[in-house]
């Protein structure tokens, strides 16, 4: 993947101040050549502006590489290596970028200040100093966390910023490794709550991919832990995590605990009681640890030998176990795929099964759905004149809507009340990867942003893939416990 160029909005392009003292700095070495720019008019009289800004910019560069007036020579060490790089650098410029810079400048002894940093943070030093100098820095995957460490530990804020937020809109690049969970791992220690949060999403919305990768089996215990308990996981079904998980418990080998607390995480009454009965004959790691899960197993066939009303008399089925996760295979849903959205009203229909259950195992709900561009809400539908022709007919605006209603009602529909779950995929770098979720009950006017910021007039949006908006439905039925609650 290409380097992305990170400059600063923050005091190193806006600061007239800081402006002020590194002009002096380019004029101690030399003068400063620039162009003249024609300014944007302004009320009282246009004007010229004179702007040396990228000659301004050269110097500082030009200043760093050749050490002209140097004052400090910056010694950076490697841990536990004898490897040393020095950079001759300028005081002036340090204190400016970073408070702790200007610390360790008022309390050094001589002209040498002593660094000692990572292998990783040492090998991107140079580029960091540039920042400093330059304003401006090029970002590649391998470098994010080393830079976004030095940037943390100097103070330098507008860096620390740019390569979050580099780190978040880079989560679906390719990288052979992979690089997602090791961001996360990183976000967690260094208390990086936005770019963690970024991870983890991006982890749950795209598990399927995930799992296939090289970077699943290097999950660490607590992240695997938190990625089980979640219900918005997106993937193909229950049995595909069940076997990633497998693999991952063959690979690592963790301690007893950590094994069968994520074993008990998997949601079995999800599985057919047929993919449940080959995994109890086949699976070694389930039959190593078939003790600790017994009692899940055995409330899963009960699942799926009566149906789901009777099984709520009983048992709460509120609980994770009979709770679906976003499953993308056919007997859940169905994917959309809207040609230029923005032309009109498109429907489509789609069946799923009734239920999880094996007692529903062969009835099928058949659901329509409806997608409008520019639907109304009814104070801002047209008016009725009191002829009962309408006012002008042509209203601007409107919302995107979908909604998501069966086909016929049934008896069967008692005590079960079905989620809808839009999942909007984008292309990015190259692949496709969800981009919102948005859950409801009937229409998706529930959630009130529904694609808000999609723009999807413009066939240049994110959110198209040539020139077509790429849903998929999923239809999750959630019971009713009808057992009074003991007090």
């Amino acid at each position: 993947m290409p380097a992305a160029l990170l400059r600063p909005r923050g005091p190193l392009a806006q600061t007239n101040l800081i402006s002020t003292l590194l002009l002096s700095l380019c004029l101690h070495t030399g003068s400063v050549t620039g162009g003249i720019m024609k300014a944007d008019e302004i009320q009282n009289g246009g004007g010229d502006t004179i702007s040396h800004s990228l000659a301004l910019v050269q110097r500082l560069e030009a200043l760093l590489a050749q050490g002209n007036g140097s004052d400090v020579a910056l010694r950076v060490q490697t841990v536990g290596a004898e490897q040393v790089k020095v950079i001759q650098a300028h005081s002036l410029m340090l204190s400016l970028q970073s408070t702790v810079f200007e610390e360790l400048l008022l309390s050094r002894n001589g002209t040498t200040l002593v660094l000692l940093e990572t292998a990783e943070c040492a090998a991107v030093f140079d580029n960091f100093i540039r920042y400093l100098y330059c304003g401006e820095i090029s970002l590649c995957l391998e470098q994010a966390t080393s830079l976004h460490k030095l940037a943390t530990k100097y103070r330098v804020q507008g860096l620390q910023q740019g390569v979050t937020q580099y780190m978040t809109q880079n989560l679906a690049s390719n990288s052979p490794s992979g690089h997602v969970v090791e961001w996360y791992q990183y976000a967690l220690q260094t208390g990086d709550v936005a770019l963690r949060d970024s991870c983890l999403q991006y982890l749950s919305w795209n598990l399927s991919s995930v799992l296939q990768s090289g970077e699943w089996t290097h999950v660490s215990n607590d992240l695997l832990m938190t990625l089980l308990q979640r219900s918005d996981l997106i993937l193909q079904s229950e049995m595909e995590l069940f076997a990633a998980l497998e693999a991952w418990i063959n690979q690592n080998e963790p301690d007893a605990l950590t094994a069968e607390n994520a074993l008990r995480a998997v949601r079995y009454a999800m599985m057919p009681p047929m993919e449940l009965f080959r995994l109890q004959t086949q699976s070694p790691v389930l039959a190593r640890y078939q003790e600790s899960v017994r009692d899940l197993l055995y409330q899963s066939y009960q699942f799926h030998s009566s149906s789901p009303l009777h099984m709520a008399k009983y048992f709460d089925v509120n609980c994770s176990l009979f709770m679906p996760r976003n499953y993308l295979s056919p007997a859940w849903g169905s994917p959309w795929v809207i040609n230029n959205p923005m032309r009109d009203d498109r429907s489509t229909s789609f069946q799923t099964q009734l239920g999880p259950s094996g007692h529903d195992a062969n009835k099928r709900v058949t659901w329509n759905s409806l997608f409008s561009p520019r639907w109304l809400p009814l104070s801002m539908r047209p008016m009725y004149s009191e002829q009962g022709s309408t006012q002008p007919t042509r209203v601007d605006g409107g919302r995107l809507r979908i909604i998501i209603t069966p086909a016929t009602s049934s008896a069967d529909f008692a005590g079960v009340s079905f989620q809808k779950t839009v999942v909007v995929m984008a292309r990015k770098q190259g692949k496709m990867v969800v981009k919102h979720v948005y859950n409801f009950h009937q229409s998706t006017e529930e959630t009130g942003d529904f694609l808000v910021e999609a723009d999807l007039h413009r066939k240049t949006s994110e959110y198209l893939v040539d020139g077509s908006l790429h849903l998929h439905i999923v239809v999750k039925p959630l019971y009713q416990t009808l057992i009074a609650t003991k007090k």
